[in-house]
């Protein structure tokens, strides 16, 4: 049984009543909440795998030439947004809903999943939980894949050597990229792959690699943080502490205020279905049968790029110009002028806008909800607030952005920065870790129902003018 910090597991974990309509047409027919005592994720995936590997196969069979959508040219040269061209099972984004974990909304999952106190916030041992097998895990399965993770947790000398081979001035990301691909070295699917596994066991030492690489990231990440701006002073891990609680201590903050952001931010940043750089680039790496070290890695390369999870320590930044500018005190007036300098500059507001999500990021409420609860009187919190008020009015004036309303960006950095984590430099390298949960879940059932490599049908510009001309000259 692991303990948590002051008792057990069961005494310390909470489930929360399951509200879930059975009518909704959000439900999948696999997605119940566990009952049973079976506390072996991997058996409880093996039950699983052949009952989606059918479900797969009919769906292919029945429906295979079916339309899910037209591509238009802005499509094709606009990121290739809208278009419907990848199956990702632990995630579902909706543009005015919000992301879905496993047909569960954020709220849901909050009432839903195992806390690490009454009342708290879900532990990031439930998400993954529920991410693999579609199902509310009960305490002693959160308990027993708690005790898994830490028996995976030993990272190997060598990688450390690697990460210290870099000047201590390389980004975080950097830094943390080069670890991960350092910990390769200990792939069980390349090793399986070498002695030549079948096929139908693919997904087995995918599984290996996917949990150990989950359990050895906060390691990893810890390391560098430490390495970079504590003077190498590194913190042993703590059995007493779930995974969460346990990474806020290695990185140095033992306040259970904090640990229970970290369980929050790590929860909310998981996944956000398959579309995103980060989790589009783990599929599409992965999908030459590139192991999960490779196709991780290389998805946290995407997830640096300030478009994507480099933003958010742009917005702390950002916030704390304005701070520097006109004060904390700021007024709405000052607010306003700020927010048009910035976009009159030809910069944009960081925290705001996103590419499928029309409404404010439920990830910006839950956060929004955690500040109120812990940290009311926090000046930049004041700041934050006025600015879910005065900025989108700004760009929907302007007519250049469909979706004016703040991501979970605009409000991460502030909570950590209260907290005594303030090296926004470091914010990424925290949601790098938080995603492997999402994206390795998604790689295991690459595996498990045999998902073909990626190869989309790229055209030239004068392919696609040459076909635009002819559509145009068949329709006249």
């Amino acid at each position: 049984m692991v303990l948590f910090r002051g008792g057990t597991v069961l005494s310390k974990l909470y489930s929360r009543v399951v509200r879930q309509s059975s009518t909704s047409y959000h439900s999948v027919r696999w997605l119940q909440v566990q009952s049973a005592p079976q506390e072996d994720l991997r058996a409880q995936l093996q039950e699983l795998i052949p009952e989606q590997q059918e479900r797969l196969k009919k769906l292919k069979s029945e429906y295979g030439k079916v339309s899910v959508g037209d591509v238009t040219v802005d499509m094709v040269i606009g990121g290739m947004r809208g278009i419907k061209g990848m199956l990702w099972d632990t995630s579902l984004l909706d543009p005015d809903e919000g992301i879905r974990f496993r047909g569960h909304t954020i709220p849901e999952c909050q009432n839903v999943l195992p806390a690490a106190i009454f009342g708290g916030e879900p532990l990031p041992e439930g998400m993954l939980w529920l991410l693999l097998t579609g199902k509310v895990p009960t305490m002693e399965q959160v308990s027993a894949l708690a005790k898994e993770l830490q028996s995976r947790a030993k990272v190997p000398d060598h990688a450390f050597k690697v990460i210290d081979s870099l000047p201590e001035t390389a980004h975080p990301m950097t830094q943390f990229t080069t670890g991960i691909m350092a910990l390769q070295v200990q792939s069980e699917f390349q090793k399986a792959y070498e002695k030549g596994i079948p096929k139908t066991k693919y997904w087995e030492p995918t599984y290996e690699d996917s949990l150990n690489l989950i359990a050895q990231l906060p390691i990893i990440a810890s390391y560098i943080y430490r390495r970079i701006f504590k003077g190498g002073k590194i913190i042993p891990s703590s059995d007493s502490l779930d995974y969460a609680a346990n990474f806020a201590h290695i990185l140095g903050f033992n306040d259970p205020k904090m640990h229970e952001l970290m369980r929050l931010y790590v929860t909310i940043h998981s996944d956000h279905e398959g579309g995103n750089v980060s989790a589009h680039t783990v599929r599409l790496v992965g999908s030459p049968l590139s192991d999960p070290y490779l196709a991780f890695a290389a998805g946290m390369n995407g997830l640096a790029g300030p478009l994507h999870g480099l933003a958010n320590q742009e917005v702390l930044r950002w916030i704390k110009s304005v701070v520097v500018e006109v004060g904390t005190d700021v007024t709405t007036d000052q607010l306003k002028e700020y927010v048009w300098k910035t976009l009159k500059s030809g910069q944009v507001v960081p925290g705001f806008g996103h590419g499928v999500l029309r409404k404010t990021d439920p990830r910006y409420t839950c956060q929004r909800e955690f500040a109120l609860k812990y940290m009311p009187d926090d000046p930049l919190f004041k700041v934050v607030s006025q600015l879910f008020e005065v900025v989108p009015p700004i760009l929907l004036e302007l007519g250049k952005v469909k979706n004016p309303w703040p991501n979970v960006d605009a409000h991460s950095g502030v909570l950590l920065n209260h907290f005594g984590l303030s090296e926004d430099r470091f914010f990424t390298v925290l949601f790098g870790v938080s995603r492997s949960l999402g994206t390795l879940s998604q790689l295991i059932w690459d595996r498990a129902l045999g998902l073909p490599l990626e190869r989309p049908k790229s055209v030239t510009m004068d392919w696609l003018q040459s076909y635009c001309n002819k559509a145009a000259a068949v329709g006249a």
